[in-house]
């Protein structure tokens, strides 16, 4: 859960500022573990697989792993702060538990899995045996969702998962490149960070993502009112003008204005990274 990735992160006080790798594939596994270099570097907090890399022919599972736990591991090493990668492990059951495996030998951290590819029962199953947090994407949701005549309530449907033991879960993002309103979106990420019991608070992680950036983070913060959440970033980061460090430097000082009450327009002045990264979303 929250107390869980906060404690393997060493973030405190702040969102988990986060990306997706991009492009979604076509890099192989030295390609990939050469971008969570120059991440891990620029002070990224959380990275995550796409949805759609799993374990292709050019970028296997395993090869994957130990490339980007080499990375993630000598950075640490230097740092003394441990990035976390959330692999997606997506699969049957018994490769799901293989990719875990692979994982636990090779420091990982946090571990990803498509919920309505994995199913219910693949969920409950994985969390039994799952050492590592479990990143749950929900990918497809829209399908489920976006008509109203089919009577899906995100608010309804994120509590199923988070009794299957999942402890992220994505909620889409503000002004995002879906088919969903901010009013929405926000009431599934407060229904995240709900106790379900009075006596086991039971919460999970928001990940917001899905054409975010910094020009984002005012909103997000205004309408949530707070810091446990994942904001993740895939071309808010990798596009930006100066390149993907730039693009982390750029959303830390988004978030520290915001929370500092500081408009983003002023505190950019002196912020170049952010001048370009609030240009770049105009």
């Amino acid at each position: 859960g929250i107390e869980g990735t906060r404690r393997l992160t060493g973030v405190e006080r702040r969102p988990l500022i986060g990306t997706i790798i991009k492009p979604s594939v076509g890099f192989d596994a030295a390609e990939t573990a050469a971008l969570v270099d120059q991440l891990c570097r620029a002070g990224i907090d959380f990275i995550k697989d796409d949805e759609l890399q799993s374990d292709g022919p050019g970028c296997p599972f395993e090869d994957r792993v130990k490339a980007v736990m080499r990375v993630v591991e000598a950075h640490a090493d230097r740092s003394g702060r441990k990035v976390m990668f959330a692999f997606n492990l997506t699969g049957d059951l018994d490769q799901m538990r293989r990719r875990h495996d692979i994982l636990l030998a090779h420091g990982a951290t946090c571990l990803m899995a498509s919920l309505n590819s994995v199913g219910l029962g693949g969920m409950l199953e994985l969390a039994r045996f799952a050492e590592l947090p479990i990143h749950a994407h929900r990918n497809g949701w829209g399908a489920l969702s976006r008509h109203p005549a089919l009577g899906w309530s995100y608010v309804a449907w994120q509590t199923i998962w988070r009794l299957a033991g999942v402890d992220h879960m994505h909620v889409n993002g503000l002004r995002n490149k879906f088919a969903e309103t901010d009013d929405s979106v926000l009431a599934s990420a407060r229904a995240c960070l709900t106790p379900l019991f009075p006596d086991k608070p039971c919460t999970v992680m928001p990940v917001f993502s899905s054409g975010q950036s910094a020009a984002q983070v005012p909103g997000t913060w205004a309408g949530l009112k707070s810091t446990d959440l994942i904001f993740a970033a895939g071309g808010g980061i990798m596009a930006h003008p100066h390149g993907p460090a730039a693009g982390v430097t750029a959303l830390h000082e988004a978030w520290e204005a915001t929370l500092a009450g500081v408009p983003l327009a002023d505190h950019a002045r002196a912020h170049p990274n952010l001048a370009l990264a609030l240009g770049a979303a105009a």
